[in-house]
């Protein structure tokens, strides 16, 4: 059972909580199945079973209602069943919408003249639609018997399939329908998130998706114009704001008034739409006790951060705060539990929300989890901890044997020393004390002899033991990739209705084996990409008809163990990515030139749908585009040490390509040796491992790089990333491991490759923070422990490296036994100069940095221990005279010998550059002609 252990398993309305949360999962499942015609006479005896225990279950709980809407449920199953109607796709409508009710009717937030208005209504419906059903049903079968033939079945091949139309009344899914959706999702991500904070107050992680959740709820307001909302949402965005930025900080009354007025959101939601986004009546309604909450909030926001033994309890808030409605508490159209991608399913209420709580359970922690582990694996889990008790037991016994070798040991001591005094007095009896030593080290060496027999016996059962027992531990995290994927047909066929497409949805894998953190890191992304599929890949029906399509689509989510890894692809056969709308989009927004963007490939085009904010859509939709984009997707793949990938076919479709690692709790890794210490890289964020000849090493704007199928890998020292001493061994080889990020491709040089590792994963203490570069520790064999890289923080450290100029190259084995190089800063804007005066000057022996302008150049005189520089006149930001008259008057700089190379010949020109302070003026042909080096020599002599 998930969810917080302040839950009593021992409350019957929680209990019933839990039959409902199991059996609605078959029916939503059961129910898609029907409306994409791929139901069986299993499928109808699955709903109907369903429907009747859900019955069942209310009945001995009390709920009325409940009971009232099940029974109606089980009725329809039964007469489809016995063939006395057809369920067609506006039946499977109703009888979603009572699924939704009964997930609904075990939450004591309900209002029970709410619920009762619901309930009459649902049944009703499903009164008629037995009714109209059987009618349309018999009409049927009297002219099937006219015409001589025998009456179908509801599951007959021969019946029409039923496919995802689109609905004949779009009333029921308009801009408010959707808004109140909008609010349902956003506000479920809230409720989480302020539990995550009550149980820990320095907990920052949540804030930056709260604040998200409550953005998009104010963007959804202003979209429907419903001010009342618009209000509340923008109170909760800039409150977490205010938390973010350090200007208040967080206590527990703060989180009871935050979540009063998520509760506040939801109600307004739903009134919205029951007065029809009428602004009069909502203000009418909620003006006084939005205006009582906001107070609240602000005298919230004023209070002191106290210690959490110290804070006020939740029931200590003030009563007008807190909100009777819920996410769970409102009245929604057929999708509305299944647009929440933080909602398992929507069946239960998070932890922390607004309703009742049941006693918690003493003793207990209360951030601990509960999960679920079937009969089978905690049995065998309990075989294994007996067997390794027992086990434990015998080191006891075997402490024992070996303190009786002590004594043939102190025996044969004593005869030593006999032997010895013997010795000393002139009286040995050589022959019988040697005799005597030779028998008591025989009992020794056989007894020990033995001892190390048994104790090999036992180690090799231990490490048997210990190995059996963790594969059991790591298989009871594990859980079916379909336990979290339930809640997508449902979404998928909502979302296909409202949008009037008709749209097949696979799951493909359902039986393979995932982390339970990995699955649930995962809803998040996939929910999006099945968002996206739906709304910007399928197209609708009659475009698909005319380019040749079939007018329904298809998408397939696919789960597979590969290469020790977990593969999900989520595949449509839509219209596909358009590349020259991503290339113009990229031109449009100059996120590169022209000419780059003509030369990159359609693999590297498809990147850039990864940066943030980029999009090719023309407008952004309720449905998929609700401020979350792909870059976001990446970044929650990424935090698991996953990858995800696009490949697309113009007019064919999509396909997301997602790879994770199988558990978190063990890693597949690479080791490598840097400064003597071990580290290692996970596998799954490894492009490749090489080994380069240093002489392969190229060099292009003082950066070194290597060429890798074609494309140039830059090269940057493992020690800086780390903030290392560089040390390096003398070899002419360079272990390299090729990383990437969204598009770009780095080679980190380490000391040594140690091989691949299986690593039992350790987070690291929280209270050391962040830990730039490192996401974990682990221990080796030996015990030795060693950090985990976080591959995407070192890139982010690399960039900043690069941004700040302050990159290291890759230095030679012998540059230590060499005096230090002269060090001279040449400062051109244009490249070609600058890479010849480069290979000139570090051909002949010179330490040779780069700057591509004078603002760049006097940045790095000042920060830097050069012996010449070298600059041109004419650059943009700071020109050459303007650079030499900063190093004159320096007092440091101001003995620094200055070069002046310039296109410019004329005699004032060069009268300038000297009276600026230059040593030499010279033109640009002195390339050829020596007079550089000439000069060079001159003024600071040979490199060596």
């Amino acid at each position: 059972m998930s969810g917080q252990q302040d839950y009593s398993g021992a409350s019957m309305l929680e209990l019933f909580r839990m039959e409902v949360e199991s059996h609605s999962a078959a029916l939503n499942d059961g129910l898609v199945a029907l409306a994409n015609s791929h139901a069986g006479p299993e499928v109808l005896q699955e709903l109907m079973r369903a429907a009747h225990s859900i019955k069942g279950a209310a009945r001995i709980v009390g709920l009325e209602h409940a009971v009232e809407v099940a029974h109606a449920m089980e009725d329809c199953f039964v007469a489809a069943q016995e063939a006395q109607l057809v369920l067609l796709p506006r039946h499977v409508d109703d009888l979603l919408r009572g699924t939704d009710f009964l997930i609904r009717s075990g939450h004591e937030e309900n209002k029970p003249e709410e619920t009762e208005r619901q309930a009459a209504a649902i049944t009703a419906a499903l009164r008629t639609l037995k009714a109209s059903a059987a009618s349309e049903s018999a009409a049927s079968a009297a002219k099937i018997e006219a015409a001589g033939s025998a009456p179908l079945s509801p599951v007959s091949p021969t019946v029409p399939p039923v496919i995802l139309d689109a609905p004949q009344d779009l009333s029921g899914m308009s801009l408010l329908d959707l808004f109140q959706s909008e609010v349902e999702s956003n506000s479920a991500l809230l409720l989480e998130g302020l539990a995550q904070l009550e149980l820990n107050l320095a907990n920052t992680e949540p804030l930056a998706e709260l604040r998200r959740a409550a953005h998009s709820i104010k963007g959804a307001a202003r979209i429907v114009g419903v001010e009342q909302a618009t209000r509340v949402a923008l109170a909760l965005e800039e409150t977490y704001s205010d938390i973010l930025d350090g200007k208040c900080a967080m206590n527990l009354a703060k989180i009871s008034a935050l979540r009063a007025g998520t509760d506040l959101l939801c109600r307004i939601a739903i009134d919205t739409v029951r007065a029809g986004g009428d602004e009069q009546i909502l203000s009418a309604k909620f003006a006084g006790e939005i205006s009582e909450w906001s107070e609240t909030l602000s005298l919230a926001a004023s209070a002191l951060a106290l210690p959490a033994a110290l804070q006020p309890a939740e029931s200590e808030a003030p009563k007008k705060a807190s909100g009777s409605g819920a996410a769970h508490n409102a009245s929604s159209s057929s999708s509305s539990l299944t647009n929440t991608s933080a909602s398992k399913s929507g069946t239960r209420p998070k932890a922390g929300g607004s309703g009742p709580r049941l006693p918690a359970i003493k003793g207990g922690d209360p951030g601990a989890r509960a999960v679920r582990v079937n009969a089978a694996s905690l049995s065998r889990l309990m075989g294994l901890a007996g067997e390794s008790l027992v086990e434990a037991g015998w080191l006891s016994r075997f402490e024992q044997s070996l303190r009786s070798l002590q004594d043939p040991h102190l025996e044969l001591s004593a005869v030593i020393e006999r032997l010895q005094g013997q010795v000393r007095n002139g009286q040995a009896a050589l022959p019988a004390l040697l005799n005597d030593i030779q028998q008591k080290n025989n009992e020794c060496q056989q007894l020990l002899a033995e001892r190390m027999h048994a104790f090999e016996v036992f180690a090799l059962r231990a490490d048997n033991l210990s190995g059996r027992l963790y594969r059991e531990v790591i298989a009871a995290r594990m859980r079916p990739f379909g336990d979290g994927i339930k809640a997508f047909p449902r979404m998928v066929h909502d979302l296909a209705k409202s949008l009037g497409k008709k749209i097949r949805f696979e799951a493909v894998g359902k039986t393979t084996e995932v982390d339970r953190d990995i699955l649930e890191k995962l809803e998040a992304p996939l929910n999006h990409l099945l968002r996206n599929a739906v709304d910007h890949g399928i197209e609708n029906p009659q475009d698909r008809l005319a380019v040749g399509k079939d007018e329904q689509g298809k998408i397939v989510l696919d789960a597979q163990h590969k290469g020790g890894m977990l593969s999900v692809t989520v595949a449509d056969d839509g219209r596909g990515v358009n590349l020259e709308r991503v290339r113009k989009k990229i031109l449009e927004r100059k996120m590169a030139a022209p000419e780059i963007v003509a030369r990159l490939t359609d693999a590297e085009i498809l990147e850039f749908l990864f940066l943030p904010g980029f999009s090719t859509a023309e407008k952004v939709t309720e449905i998929s585009g609700r401020g979350v984009g792909l870059d976001v997707v990446q970044t929650m793949v990424h935090e698991v040490s996953g990858q995800i990938r696009i490949t697309t076919q113009p007019g064919k479709g999509c396909t997301f390509h997602v790879q994770l690692p199988i558990t978190l709790s063990v890693l597949s890794a690479l080791l490598v040796d840097i400064c003597g210490e071990p580290y290692a890289f996970p596998l799954a964020r490894i492009d490749r491992v090489i080994k380069v000849g240093k002489h392969e090493l190229q060099v292009v704007e003082n950066h070194q790089y290597i060429k890798l199928d074609g494309q140039n890998i830059g090269l940057v020292p493992a020690q800086q990333v780390l903030e290392l001493d560089q040390a390096q061994s003398g070899s002419d080889e360079l272990a390299l491991i090729v990383i990437s990020g969204r598009s770009e491709r780095y080679g980190l040089a380490v000391d040594r490759v140690l091989g691949e590792r299986e690593l039992v994963v350790r987070p690291l203490d929280p209270r050391l923070g962040k830990v730039p570069n490192i996401s974990a520790t682990a221990l080796m064999e030996d015990g030795t422990p060693l950090l985990i890289f976080d591959v995407e923080d070192m890139i982010h450290s690399i960039h900043t490296l690069l941004s700040g100029g302050r990159l290291r190259k890759i230095i030679s084995s012998d540059t230590r036994q060499r005096k230090p190089q002269k060090r001279i800063l040449v400062v051109d804007d244009s490249l070609t100069v600058r890479e010849v005066e480069r290979k000139l000057l570090e051909n002949n022996g010179y330490g040779v940095d780069l700057a591509t302008d004078g603002a760049e150049g006097w940045n790095k005189a000042r920060s830097g221990d050069y012996d010449l520089v070298i600059s041109d006149v004419d650059m943009p930001r700071m020109n050459g005279i303007e650079l030499v008259g900063l190093i004159r008057a320096d007092a440091r700089l101001k003995n620094v010998p200055v070069v002046i190379v310039s296109y410019k010949d004329r005699e004032e020109d060069r009268l300038r550059g000297m009276e600026a302070g230059a040593n030499y003026y010279l033109t640009k042909s002195s390339f050829q002609d020596e007079s550089l080096l000439e000069a060079v020599l001159d003024l600071i002599g040979a490199a060596d």
